[in-house]
C-alpha cells in the first residue's frame, strides 16, 4: 500500500484556510493569531505534515541550521555551554548539531568538512588550536563562524567570545596565596591553548604581587582530556614534588586530583587546598563543593549564538565582535 504524502493544500482543504494562511501558521508568524495557528498546527500534526527542510532551505538559501563544534561533550563543561547554545537557537528557530573534535586537529578538519556538507548556516567552534590552517581554511569558506572560549591573540579579524582567564588565573591564586598556601601547583593545558596561556599570565601576576617566586617547576602542562591529572598528581607525588595548593585547569582535572590525593591518604582541604576552572556545580551537585573561578555560560552562549545570527544575516557586516567577559571566584568547601 502506497502511502501518500501529506502536503500543504491538503492541510489547507482539512481546515478550510488557504494555503498562504496555513504556510504561515505552521511557520509561527504571528501575524495569523494564536487561535488560527494552534487549529492549523493541530491538524497538520495529526495529518502526519511535516515541514520539507531541504525545500525550505533551497527556495530561502538558508538552512536554519548551526554546527556546534567542541572538543569533548563528555566534559560538563561544553555540556552545559551546548545545552545553552541550543535553547537560545531553537528559541530563534535553529537547531543544531554538534561534531566533537577530542582535542585532535585532524579531526576537527574532517569536523569543518562534515558541517560544510550538511550546509549550514554558521558554525560554533572551540578550535583544538594546535594549528590555526584549519580557521584560515574555514575562513576562505565564506561561512559566519565565531570562536568559542578560545582565540588566536594574533589574528585580528576573527570574532570570538571568551572569558577574562587572566583575571581568572589572577583571582585563583591570589585567593590560594590569602590562605596561607604557599607552592601552588598549577595543572594547566597545553600553551598552544590561548586560555592556557592566559591564565598562567594570570597566575605570575598573583604572584609578582604578592611578592611570592614563581618555580617552573609547579607548572604542569597535560591534556585536557580525562584521565591526566590523576595520572600527573600520582607522579609529582611519587617524584617528592612539595606543593600544598593546586590550581587547575578545569574543574574536571581539579576533581581527578582530589580524587588521586584522597586515594593517597590525603585530605582536602587540609592537607591541600584546590581551585578549579568553569563551575561546573552551578549545574551539577558533588559531595565535596569545589572552589573555582566562575563564568557565566548563559551569557557566553547568549553572546555567541547573537554574534553568529547577526552575521548570517548580514555576511557582509564590516564589524568585528571580540568580547572578554568577566570571571570572579566562587569560593567553597575544598579551600
Amino acid at each position: 500500500m502506497e502511502v501518500k504524502k501529506i502536503k500543504l493544500k491538503d492541510v489547507a482543504l482539512r481546515t478550510g484556510f488557504t494555503i498562504n494562511t496555513v504556510s504561515r501558521a505552521l511557520k509561527n508568524k504571528e501575524e495569523i493569531s494564536l487561535s488560527t495557528r494552534k487549529v492549523i498546527q493541530e491538524t497538520a500534526k495529526l495529518m502526519g505534515y511535516f515541514v520539507n527542510t531541504i525545500a525550505s532551505s533551497l527556495r530561502s538559501g538558508f538552512t536554519k541550521s548551526i554546527a556546534v563544534i567542541i572538543g569533548d561533550i563528555s566534559n560538563p563543561h561544553f555540556g552545559i555551554t551546548v545545552k545553552e547554545i541550543e535553547v537560545l537557537a531553537r528559541k530563534r528557530g535553529y537547531t543544531i548539531f554538534i561534531i566533537t573534535t577530542e582535542e585532535d586537529d585532524h579531526l576537527e578538519e574532517k569536523a569543518i568538512q562534515s558541517a560544510i556538507s550538511q550546509n549550514v548556516d554558521g558554525i560554533i567552534i572551540c578550535p583544538t588550536q594546535r594549528g590555526i590552517e584549519n580557521i584560515h581554511f574555514l575562513q576562505k569558506t565564506g561561512i559566519p563562524f565565531v570562536l568559542l572560549g578560545r582565540r588566536f591573540e594574533e589574528e585580528h579579524d576573527i570574532d570570538y567570545v571568551v572569558c577574562d582567564d587572566v583575571n581568572g588565573g589572577y583571582i585563583a591564586i591570589k585567593h590560594l596565596l590569602d590562605i596561607g598556601r604557599k607552592k601552588i601547583l598549577f595543572l594547566n593545558g597545553p600553551s598552544y591553548i590561548s586560555s592556557a596561556r592566559d591564565r598562567l599570565q594570570g597566575y605570575k601576576l598573583a604572584l609578582q604581587e604578592a611578592g611570592a617566586s614563581f618555580d617552573p617547576a609547579l607548572i604542569r602542562e597535560i591534556g585536557v582530556t580525562a584521565g591526566e591529572s590523576r595520572n600527573e598528581i600520582k607522579k609529582l607525588l611519587q617524584d617528592g614534588i612539595e606543593f600544598d595548593g593546586i590550581f587547575a585547569f578545569s574543574d574536571m582535572m581539579a576533581w581527578e586530583a582530589i580524587y588521586m590525593l584522597n586515594l593517597k591518604g590525603f585530605s582536602v582541604p587540609k592537607d591541600f587546598s584546590v581551585v578549579g576552572f568553569d563551575n561546573i556545580q552551578s549545574r551539577f551537585y558533588f559531595p565535596m563543593l569545589l572552589t573555582t573561578v566562575s563564568n557565566s555560560k548563559t551569557t557566553m552562549s547568549r553572546r555567541t549564538i547573537d554574534i553568529l545570527l547577526r552575521k548570517i544575516k548580514d555576511p557582509l557586516i564590516k564589524n568585528k565582535f571580540c568580547e572578554v567577559l568577566e570571571t570572579r571566584l566562587i569560593i567553597r568547601e575544598s579551600t
